[in-house]
């Protein structure tokens, strides 16, 4: 690579020695200030072939710089470091007109990759935006794991890419589609939220695409459906593993062509939105088992993103605590603290629900302790509680009644934008008639008049409801 003057801004010595014998020893010049005001001296008289500065500088935070530096010299490319490690620092980098963005400490070949990249690159066209107050942002951490997240949504915010966000439950899958909305360009449109695993299988395509009046029972009004609703937004599809095959179909035909018509309609209607999908399921798997359309598969994974589980990042632990209980004071709690003890404590359990069980236990520890300092000890009895509650054997299973209560609830609160279509009670009551009939058939191995003795149904009411149903009969089932 051909030498290059290289301008370095940090107000750590540290940081400017090794900057300066890294980028020396790959054949450029390094000149090095202490200050924004030095590094701007710089840039004004047309100096350097690329800038390397801090966020935090005596004088003047870095970020300001980067719009003066683009003005002036609309060449000149800027690679951002800072040990401000959050996404709102990354996002503000690069909307700010920064090539690249590395959180301290970083590794010396990840700087070479960044430079070479700077040095052979154009840079990109880049919407700056008005971005909030730092505290406000919901996406707490500052782990290696989480400083590639970031990354890549900065870079994601200036662009309508589709985005699948793959993880375990409880890893923050909607808080991260809700960032790539608030701070992407389409942050003035609205962004809807639909969970697939919610809808009753047929209702799916009503709700994604809306319905005209008389289009089924029980359609006696128009509907609009999520994709109208998120016009000039974001449309954030929740457990996407969990949508049955026939939707599938629909879904990848808007994605194709770009635009799509109601249950019942005629006339096309483009989809001007962005999609963000997410699943905790291995969609590849569920493709090699016909669970899910190869051709969808990859129409949504244009950008996948893995979320790491929490037992991957538990040095964010302390400062998630720190969060939760600030939002647990704003809410009317007393102020509380988790001692050093307690935070280890902590960070040697497995947390199978993630950010989501850690949130829930730091909550009910502020409620229902009355210490203004949590020790180790009380921090020991939750998780003996917590592990005693899932321990295989005890009554902790809910009744068939909580889990029907349960999935209906999350369906209504899906439909913030109304209530769901009429003739819900025919549908709700089909969606259970269908697993039910399968699963007395496998247990009966086929056998259908004794699935129908033990239903206590008539065998001719079986099988016409097992036409209707479309349910496969299988003789011999082990």
């Amino acid at each position: 690579m051909a030498a290059n003057t290289i301008l370095v801004a940090d107000d750590d010595r540290a940081i400017r020695t090794v900057l300066t014998e890294a980028l020396g020893r790959l054949g450029h010049q390094v000149r090095t200030a202490g200050d924004a005001a030095t590094l701007w001296r710089w840039v004004k008289d047309g100096a350097g072939d690329l800038v390397i500065t801090d966020v935090v500088m005596p004088d003047e935070n870095g970020l300001d710089l980067l719009p003066r530096i683009r003005k002036l010299r609309p060449d000149l490319r800027v690679i951002v470091m800072s040990a401000r490690n959050t996404l709102l620092t990354a996002v503000k980098a690069t909307e700010g007109g920064a090539f690249d963005y590395l959180a301290k400490p970083f590794d010396l070949g990840d700087l070479r990759n960044a430079v070479e990249r700077a040095l052979s690159r154009s840079k990109p066209t880049l919407v700056v935006a008005n971005l909030g107050d730092e505290e406000a942002l919901p996406i707490v951490g500052r782990s290696p794991a989480m400083q590639e997240i970031y990354r890549l949504l900065a870079r994601l915010m200036t662009s309508d890419l589709t985005v699948l966000l793959t993880g375990e439950s409880g890893t923050g899958k909607e808080l991260i589609a809700r960032a790539l909305h608030d701070y992407g360009r389409r942050r003035k449109g609205p962004f809807v939220a639909v969970n697939m695993a919610a809808i009753p299988r047929d209702l799916i395509e009503s709700d994604l695409f809306g319905h005209e009046r008389g289009s089924f029972t029980g359609a006696i009004n128009k509907a609009t459906g999520r994709f109208e609703q998120a016009a000039g937004g974001t449309l954030f599809l929740d457990e996407i593993g969990d949508m049955p095959l026939e939707a599938q179909t629909r879904l990848l035909r808007v994605l194709q062509e770009g635009e799509f018509t109601t249950v019942g309609g005629r006339e096309a209607i483009r989809a001007d939105l962005r999609i963000v999908a997410a699943t905790h399921r291995d969609l590849r798997e569920q493709v090699r088992r016909g669970q899910f359309r190869e051709d969808l598969y990859y129409r949504l994974n244009v950008v996948p993103l893995r979320l790491p589980p929490l037992r991957e990042r538990i040095e964010d632990i302390p400062d998630l605590v720190r969060h939760f209980l600030n939002r647990a004071t704003e809410e009317g709690g007393s102020a509380k603290m988790f001692d050093a003890a307690a935070i280890e404590r902590l960070q040697r359990y497995e947390w199978p629900g993630n950010v989501r069980e850690l949130e829930n236990l730091v909550r009910r520890v502020a409620v229902i302790y009355g210490e203004d300092v949590i020790g180790a000890d009380i921090v020991a009895r939750e998780l003996a509680a917590i592990a005693s509650a899932a321990t295989p054997g005890k009554a902790t299973s809910e009744s068939l009644a909580t889990a029907a209560e349960r999935h209906l609830r999350d369906y209504f609160a899906a439909h913030t934008h109304g209530l769901p279509a009429r003739g819900l009670y025919d549908r709700v009551l089909r969606e259970i008639e269908r697993p039910l009939i399968q699963l007395s058939l496998e247990a009966t191995r086929g056998n259908q008049i004794r699935a129908a003795e033990m239903l206590g149904l008539n065998r001719n009411t079986l099988r016409k409801k097992i036409r209707e149903l479309d349910i496969s009969v299988l003789r011999g089932l082990k």
